[in-house]
C-alpha cells in the first residue's frame, strides 16, 4: 500500500502513539472534565500530528515550517495540560513522567524537523 510522505516521518509516527496515550488517559478522568481537559488535551493530541502531516503536502519551505511551528505549539500546550493534570491528580508521578518524556521527545523531533525545512 502507498505510504505518503508523513507517514514515513517517525516524528508523524510517534506523534500517532501519542495521540492513543492521551486517548487512555484521559479515559479515567472525571466526568466533569467531558468539555474542559479531556476534549483540549484530545484535540491538543490530534493537531500535531494533524500539522505535521498537512506541512507535509506545502510547497514552500516556509509553508512547511509554518505547519511544523503549529505541530510544535500543540505539542506545548498538551505539555502545560499534562502539568495541570498532574497538579489536580488526575495522573500520577508514573503517568505524568510517561506522559511529559513522550511530548519532550516529540517536540525535540519538531525543532529537528522545522530547523531542516527552514535550511532545506
Amino acid at each position: 500500500m502507498y505510504q505518503h510522505s508523513f507517514e514515513k516521518l517517525t516524528v508523524w509516527q510517534d506523534s500517532i502513539d501519542l495521540v492513543e496515550l492521551i486517548y487512555k488517559t484521559v479515559s479515567s478522568f472525571p466526568k466533569e472534565e467531558k468539555f474542559g481537559l479531556i476534549s483540549q488535551m484530545k484535540r491538543s493530541a490530534v493537531s500535531i500530528s494533524s500539522n505535521l502531516a498537512e506541512g507535509t503536502s506545502r510547497i514552500t519551505k516556509k509553508d512547511k515550517a509554518h505547519f511544523s511551528t503549529m505541530a510544535f505549539s500543540s505539542t506545548m500546550e498538551l505539555l502545560c495540560q499534562t502539568e495541570i493534570c498532574k497538579r489536580l491528580a488526575f495522573i500520577d508521578e508514573v503517568q505524568y513522567d510517561n506522559l511529559r518524556s513522550n511530548i519532550l521527545k516529540i517536540s525535540n523531533k519538531i525543532n529537528s524537523l522545522r530547523k531542516y525545512q527552514i535550511n532545506a
